[in-house]
């Protein structure tokens, strides 16, 4: 099992510039890592909807997960499992596009996250 690439929509690039602006956080990597974590903590999977890959925001899974790629892998195969779903590549890439993309989209919302503070505290609720 492999997950390469890692490619956002243009609608999720666009919400991901406004939060680089409010956070003052500039690597997409970093952001979206806490995306996927904050979709991953919701009870419900995301809503099964095609995602283009229309924007030109494209990282490797290496550059995406960092040194802690594994443990966001496993954080991933385990929420597929949770979900009732196969842990094959294909099923993988779908989740983590699907997550990946919910979790930006939450961070987005108007008035959600407006500094980095409200990240940190996004890791202290329950």
């Amino acid at each position: 099992m492999s997950i390469k690439q890692v490619r956002l929509s243009n609608q999720a690039k666009e919400q991901l510039i406004r939060l680089k602006t409010r956070t003052g956080i500039q690597q997409w990597n970093i952001l979206c890592r806490w995306a996927l974590c904050l979709s991953l903590k919701e009870l419900t999977p995301p809503t099964p909807i095609d995602i283009p890959a229309d924007s030109n925001v494209e990282m490797t899974w290496q550059v995406f997960g960092g040194e802690h790629n594994e443990l966001y892998l496993a954080l991933l195969k385990q929420r597929c499992k949770n979900d009732g779903l196969p842990v094959d590549t294909e099923t993988l890439i779908k989740q983590l596009r699907l997550h990946l993309h919910r979790g930006v989209g939450y961070m987005a919302v108007h008035g959600f996250i407006k500094r980095i503070d409200d990240l940190v505290r996004l890791t202290k609720e329950v």
